[in-house]
């Protein structure tokens, strides 16, 4: 999976949204209530540290299985440290790619979601960072 797109995140407070006192059921209509109790502000529900928050748009389907499609748009949180699972946003030999990160022994591998695509053991001679760790992945159903 690749990135097409880097956004840097934006403190803003002109992004809040109506939130329901209600939980919504997904199965059978329940009577609607009208009672808003607050406003949500995704901003502060999705983004732990803003400074260091960006969001990235994918293209391909290696991490499918992961809920991650082509034209996600991902939220990377560059301030994490990685760890063993972590659907990383990394850079080899300067491309960008979205994958899991796995250690098994002493070698380090970054795994597809998606049983069509191989895992990139990451070896001495790659150039090899990890430029954050992906939070929400957000897609249109």
């Amino acid at each position: 999976m690749k990135v097409c797109s880097i956004y840097q995140s934006e403190d803003s407070q002109n992004n809040l949204l109506s939130l329901f006192s209600h939980s919504v059921s997904a199965g059978f209509p329940s009577p609607a209530d009208d009672g808003i109790e607050r406003k949500l502000d995704l901003n502060k529900s999705l983004i732990k540290h803003p400074a260091a928050t960006f969001f990235v748009r994918v293209e391909g389907e290696s991490m499918k299985d992961a809920g991650i499609y082509n034209q996600d748009l991902l939220i990377v949180d560059r301030s994490i440290t990685p760890k063993e699972n972590h659907v990383v946003l990394a850079v080899i030999n300067g491309e960008f790619t979205v994958k899991k990160i796995k250690k098994s022994k002493s070698k380090l591998f970054l795994l597809p979601e998606n049983e069509k695509f191989k895992p990139i053991e990451i070896t001495e001679e790659m150039d090899f960072s990890i430029w954050g760790i992906v939070t929400y992945a957000i897609h249109s159903l």
